[in-house]
């Protein structure tokens, strides 16, 4: 899966690089590519229904900030999480729906979208705005921690009968609030790894960066199920608990690499 996904944005960069005119040159020529770019994107996740029509325009949104932040390799990055999010949802579908835990066949809403990439989009505008390295860490980690939660959380359900919770250890079913297995755990590290080499491929990052953003990716997932198991249908919904594993992914790949520096 890794060298798949980095052989993606490899070819995917090397596209984009063909139009460093229409990219650099002219702020007309790259809004309007940029529009272009997400309608494209918009139309096709919502014809593969990883998204809904609320999720599609949220998600329209975000794509087209990032495209105009950070540039195409931003766009390829949230291409990968969107593409490893579609793949997994999909992994063992009968099976999530005996178990009742399978994602809406519509797909994702706008509170989904902007729950998970909200925070980078974020980090990616101040970035623009500042210029300063520590915010597109903050950015990568923020994309790698959605990767890396939905990867396990889906393929743990998939393929594990069972689920520990990560707060007393107790077996669960799998699919359970706060409830981490090892078959999702290591899949959902790899996905983190995948999100954050294709940042490095496209130059968002230094090679330096990616164990940062992996491990703090992996981090936001462990925080999130924590989160899950301790206050999700109590005083936090599923939502607020997704956007808080990203924020935690991207604090603390920030205080990584600024004690690295």
């Amino acid at each position: 899966m890794i060298l798949f996904t980095r052989g993606v944005a490899r070819l995917m960069h090397s596209f984009f690089n063909r139009f460093p005119a229409a990219w650099v040159d002219s702020s007309l020529s790259r809004l309007l590519l940029a529009f272009a770019i997400t309608l494209v994107f918009t139309v096709l996740a919502r014809a593969l229904r990883g998204v809904n029509f609320s999720g599609a325009i949220a998600g329209s949104i975000v794509c087209l900030i990032l495209l105009l932040a950070s540039g195409p390799a931003a766009f390829v990055a949230l291409a990968c999480v969107f593409g490893l999010a579609w793949l997994s949802t999909r992994l063992g579908y009968s099976r999530k729906q005996r178990l009742g835990t399978a994602e809406r066949r519509e797909g994702r809403k706008a509170s989904q979208v902007l729950a998970n990439l909200g925070v980078a989009t974020v980090c990616a505008a101040i970035y623009a705005w500042r210029g300063q390295p520590i915010f597109l860490v903050a950015f990568a980690a923020a994309l790698t921690e959605p990767a890396a939660d939905t990867v396990s959380s889906e393929v743990g359900q998939a393929y594990s009968a069972t689920a520990r919770v990560i707060t007393t250890g107790r077996s669960v079913q799998a699919g359970t609030n706060g409830g981490v297995t090892l078959a999702g755990s290591l899949a959902g590290a790899a996905g983190a790894l995948a999100v954050a080499l294709v940042c490095v491929t496209g130059e968002l990052i230094s090679w330096r960066a990616v164990g940062i953003t992996t491990v703090a990716g992996i981090l936001g997932m462990f925080a999130d199920s924590y989160l899950g198991a301790v206050f999700e249908g109590r005083s936090l919904n599923n939502d607020m608990v997704n956007f808080l594993g990203t924020l935690i992914a991207a604090l603390s790949a920030a205080a990584f690499w600024f004690a690295a520096t």
